[in-house]
């Protein structure tokens, strides 16, 4: 069993913030389970590795022996959360929420330890606090405080309508941490006023405040944007394993120490290890058989190493490929990429190959021409199915 203090390093690995720390410490002496909550609103129907982030945080601390709440927000939901939002979101209807909450509950399992997870809806208690209790809650807080908020403030500023559900959602969230009695609450970077608005309301309410941990947003494939099913960038969990494992393949060497941290169990020092000991090439074929055996099986992620080898290291791709040396880190939108190297006759004959599903990179096809592409290694490009190319470095 590891000391409070050895606890408190290993629950510092990868986090941005910890609101606040020696607090965090004090709950660790006390020596009993923790209860730590993060909640989901389920408007999409299937998770992907940048919402792992905060699964993987959650699972350290079960490793631990604290006791976790992942929290559906079926309730929440049907507002919609404006964090980063530049407008109101779309309501969900109650059945799309439902009907997204069902793979929630089944894919959180693939990082949660299902005998110290609970898995609460918070429309359980949400929908039975009626108008008199939401008038309370609104009580406990002003609208000036309310515009402190980044996306609110920018919005009022610009003009653009912010309607009255929207400023319940930072409460309702933070009733979730009242409710739940939550000793720490774990979030995204982009989270942090919804989670300083539970430890708000539950010092209001007469209870121990919750500690407030912020987790960075995971950058996916194209090195720049957070991970999101809007930008393409994404690694859904579900992807079946050959793709999964040539995604993460295709990211840059620095990201993928990023990906170690963020979203597997080793710890920092022997992620460390691995920087001095292991050709990056070899590190992310270590990394992407370690994702694919968690969500899918270890004979997967045999079956899907030996098929990257074959197929993009080994035997299929030619030999007397052309060579375009390019400056190291050198980076472009994928159709400007194409034509900026002679690829392509022009940005849009490049544009629409793209989109026609013809570019491949490291085996990996491409289909979002605005996706980012870095040279940091060599990359195997293969533009419809008679050119090859090998960009490196120089």
């Amino acid at each position: 069993m590891l000391s409070p203090k050895e606890q408190l390093k290993l629950l510092k690995q990868g986090t941005v913030e910890i609101i606040e720390e020696e607090e965090l410490l004090e709950k660790l002496k006390e020596g009993r389970p923790l209860r730590i909550k993060a909640g989901f609103d389920p408007t999409a129907p299937d998770l992907h590795l940048g919402h792992t982030v905060l699964l993987q945080k959650l699972r350290q601390f079960q490793l631990l022996g604290h006791e976790v709440y992942f929290v559906i927000g079926d309730f929440t939901a049907m507002i919609g959360d404006p964090t980063g939002r530049s407008e109101t979101r779309p309501p969900l209807s109650r059945e799309q929420v439902l009907e997204n909450a069902k793979t929630y509950e089944h894919q959180v399992f693939k990082v949660l330890l299902p005998e110290k997870t609970n898995i609460v809806f918070n429309s359980t208690w949400l929908s039975s606090l009626g108008t008199e209790g939401i008038i309370k809650l609104a009580g406990q807080y002003t609208v000036a405080r309310m515009l402190e908020r980044d996306d609110f403030s920018k919005r009022f500023k610009e003009g653009n309508p912010i309607y009255i559900h929207e400023f319940l959602y930072p409460l309702l969230q933070g009733y979730d941490s009242v409710f739940l009695k939550a000793d720490v609450e774990l979030g995204g970077t982009d989270q942090k006023f919804n989670l300083l608005v539970g430890r708000d309301l539950q010092r209001a309410l007469g209870q121990k405040p919750q500690v407030c941990i912020t987790m960075p947003l995971l950058v996916g494939l194209d090195g720049v944007k957070k991970m999101s099913k809007s930008y393409g960038n994404y690694i859904g969990i579900t992807e079946e394993p050959n793709q999964m494992f040539g995604k993460i393949m295709s990211i840059s060497d620095e990201l993928m120490w990023n990906y170690y941290l963020l979203l597997t169990d080793y710890r920092q020092e022997e992620i460390e290890e691995f920087k001095k000991n292991l050709h990056p090439m070899e590190a992310k074929k270590r990394l992407a058989h370690y994702i694919v055996s968690r969500y899918h099986s270890k004979e997967s992620a045999d079956k899907a190493l030996e098929f990257f080898e074959k197929t993009f290291s080994q035997r299929e791709f030619p030999e007397d490929a052309q060579i375009i040396k390019v400056p190291a880190g050198y980076r472009q939108k994928a159709h400007e990429f194409l034509f900026e190297l002679g690829i392509e006759a022009s940005k849009n004959s490049a544009r629409r190959l793209i989109e026609g599903g013809g570019l491949k990179i490291n085996g990996q096809k491409i289909q979002d021409p605005n996706q980012e592409i870095q040279v940091s290694e060599e990359l195997k490009l293969q533009v419809g199915k008679k050119r090859f190319y090998r960009i490196i470095p120089q």
